[in-house]
């Protein structure tokens, strides 16, 4: 009797287990697909996709819950994701920081020349093309931020479907950029989706 008892607790717990596991799969492909989609934007894409997943988050931690997947399965993911979030902060502040200081420095060569009749605004006009550059970095350290924290949650899909012994075809996601490892993708209409690849 009670050896019949532990193998229905058992099962219930696996079964309770994979429950969730498959809802943290489910969540984990629309972070994904969120993810890339900013990234393909940044590249001057023009994207339509939608997800309600930033409002999502944001609710579940204002109401002091964090997500099943970083709850059941990692929950280092979170703090990861929110590190590389205020990283990628940083460098839209630093991007915006340098075009008011670029900005004030042409006002100030504008200003210099209308007072002293001589023209002054030709030295700040010299650093213009610091605004090129300043637009090459920010996208070039938003893309970077984006592709890594992508490709880290690929990662970790990969993982909670084989440990879970969860079908990666049930899992396809849309994917908007071609350069990740560990995937196959494939056109299904006007999309393309991705799965992970099994070891």
């Amino acid at each position: 009797m009670k050896d019949s008892i532990d193998v229905a607790l058992d099962l219930k717990e696996k079964e309770v287990y994979s429950h969730i596991a498959h809802e943290s799969a489910e969540d984990m492909i629309r972070i994904i697909s969120s993810i890339d989609a900013e990234r393909a934007k940044i590249r001057g894409e023009i994207i339509h996709y939608e997800d309600d997943w930033d409002e999502l988050m944001r609710q579940r931690v204002a109401k002091g819950k964090r997500h099943t997947a970083f709850d059941f399965y990692n929950p280092s993911l979170l703090t990861i994701w929110e590190n590389k979030v205020k990283n990628m902060k940083k460098v839209k502040n630093l991007f915006k920081l340098g075009l008011i200081l670029l900005g004030l420095f042409i006002a100030g060569g504008v200003v210099a020349t209308v007072i002293y009749r001589e023209f002054w605004v030709l030295i700040p006009l010299s650093v213009v093309p610091m605004v090129i550059f300043l637009f090459d970095y920010k996208k070039n350290a938003l893309d970077i931020g984006y592709y890594q924290l992508t490709q880290l949650f690929i990662e970790e899909l990969k993982e909670l479907l084989k440990k879970y012994e969860l079908d990666p075809e049930r899992y396809k996601f849309k994917i908007f950029n071609h350069d990740y490892f560990g995937v196959l993708t494939k056109k299904i209409g006007t999309n393309v989706f991705a799965m992970v690849k099994k070891d």
